[in-house]
């Protein structure tokens, strides 16, 4: 008569008739003001009114009395108990759970008006993770539901290993969970659950990714190489996890194709490589960490470069290696390695080692470096020149002495005149460019005899004159 909503007083009833113990009528009453929802996939568990109702049934639900405990049960707790015993009592869920008519009622409100994640967090409460996973395969239901509903419970309950042998009896090969398992790699990483993702790849035999994971344990968060020394044991896993991939994809080539659909693939050429790589950071690894050791050690950049990040940090290492040891003679073969293994622009390389050295006033360690240099066989013919020019341009107080020894280090003439300029030596530049070849002699002596009127050097200027 008063137009109310009667939802509520429905639903009041069937509570009643379900506190009643009277099953039957409460579906009827509930039938009436509950709705099963728009989409079953959402991601919470349902409407309050069916919450309210299964939060009921398993409050209600005892386990069931040993006989040496009757006697102290009330009359109504006896009562339960015979109407429960004598109820079917079916063993379900690998015989953990007794299920009475209480946990079969919470399934059918559950299955008629329940999202997939609430019937999947009942089976998980009851510890019934295999209903829970055929329910989620049958009802094919997103990935959310799987993290939110049976992966993050299992973590965070310690029942990971539960899981993944579940996974694997249901489907051996896993490939029917491998969207579900790839979501939940990608979860674990957004919350920086690295030692969990890393159990789960190997899990997956992931190897590829497994190797990526380690990769980061062995560079994430080091100050040093002494303390990347002590975590080389991450690089032979990394090792192990590439050579098992590459023997996994020649064994699948000789038979019909595999479909390793979720795991990531790459090729046998990138995979050696990455190999190769891993073997050079070790050398790195151990030949810096002897140098901090022994105190040679004399960079500290803000971040430690190490062969697995982009070119520009495979530049600082190759720089890093030729500096911190005893000399740079002694870093320069491991250097070189990683200049051609990585096609580096070697001359950047070079010119970067030297501006340091001038910086740490280590001129006759410059001669050594244009010495290596020129014996590794690939430098072109003005590689030396260009460092030391590419030095000049930035020290312009270099010590005479060793300023002079650079120069005449040099090969090209031409080379030699334009360091003397860059350096304001225009008497050398005048002596040397009055040993070249005639009519280019002229043309340099007039570009010195300019110089030398423009800085008020009135003895160059006059020389210049003079033999012009």
């Amino acid at each position: 008569k008063s137009g109310l909503d009667p939802g509520g007083a429905w639903h009041a009833w069937g509570m009643a008739c379900l506190k009643a113990g009277n099953l039957s009528s409460a579906r009827e009453k509930f039938n009436r003001c509950l709705k099963p929802p728009m989409d079953l996939n959402q991601l919470n568990h349902g409407s309050r009114l069916v919450q309210d109702v299964i939060q009921y049934l398993e409050s209600t639900v005892k386990p069931i009395l040993i006989a040496d405990d009757d006697y102290f049960a009330t009359l109504r707790e006896l009562e339960a108990t015979l109407r429960t015993r004598s109820l079917s009592l079916e063993m379900m869920c690998e015989g953990k759970v007794q299920h009475n008519s209480y946990y079969q009622e919470c399934l059918f409100y559950l299955h008629s008006y329940g999202t997939n994640l609430a019937i999947i967090s009942f089976y998980m409460r009851h510890d019934c993770m295999r209903e829970a996973l055929l329910h989620l395969l049958n009802k094919e239901s997103p990935s959310e539901v799987f993290i939110e509903g049976i992966f993050i419970p299992s973590y965070e309950s310690g029942k990971l290993h539960m899981l993944e042998n579940l996974l694997e009896t249901i489907d051996p090969g896993l490939e029917s969970w491998g969207v579900y398992l790839i979501a939940a790699c990608k979860y674990l990483q957004r919350k920086n659950y690295y030692h969990i993702l890393y159990e789960l790849q190997q899990f997956m035999k992931d190897h590829v990714r497994a190797a990526m994971t380690c990769i980061r344990f062995f560079t994430h968060g080091a100050k040093s190489y002494t303390e990347l020394g002590g975590r080389q044991t991450w690089l032979l896993k990394i090792k192990d996890h590439l050579k098992v991939y590459l023997q996994e994809v020649s064994r699948s080539s000789g038979r019909k194709k595999m479909a390793f659909t979720f795991r990531k693939k790459m090729s046998a050429t990138d995979v050696s490589r990455h190999i190769s790589t891993v073997d050079l950071q070790m050398e790195v690894t151990k030949f810096l960490h002897r140098c901090e050791s022994s105190g040679t050690s004399q960079m500290t950049g803000s971040s430690l470069p190490t062969l697995f990040g982009n070119n520009s940090m495979k530049m600082d290492v190759a720089c890093k290696v030729m500096l911190e040891g005893k000399n740079v003679e002694e870093g320069f073969g491991i250097a070189f390695r990683v200049l051609q293994d990585f096609q580096l622009e070697a001359t950047e390389v070079y010119s970067k080692v030297a501006k340091q050295l001038v910086k740490q006033q280590k001129y006759s360690e410059i001669r050594q470096l244009l010495k290596c240099v020129n014996e590794s066989g690939v430098a072109a013919k003005n590689d030396g020149d260009n460092i030391i020019l590419n030095c000049l341009n930035e020290f312009k107080n270099i010590p005479a002495e060793d300023l002079d020894n650079l120069i005449q280090d040099m090969d090209s003439d031409e080379n030699k005149i334009q360091a003397y300029v860059m350096c304001n030596k225009l008497r050398s530049a005048y002596l040397v460019s009055v040993r070249q070849e005639k009519t280019r002699a002229v043309q340099l002596v007039q570009h010195v005899r300019q110089l030398a009127e423009n800085s008020g050097d009135d003895v160059v200027k006059a020389i210049c004159t003079q033999w012009l």
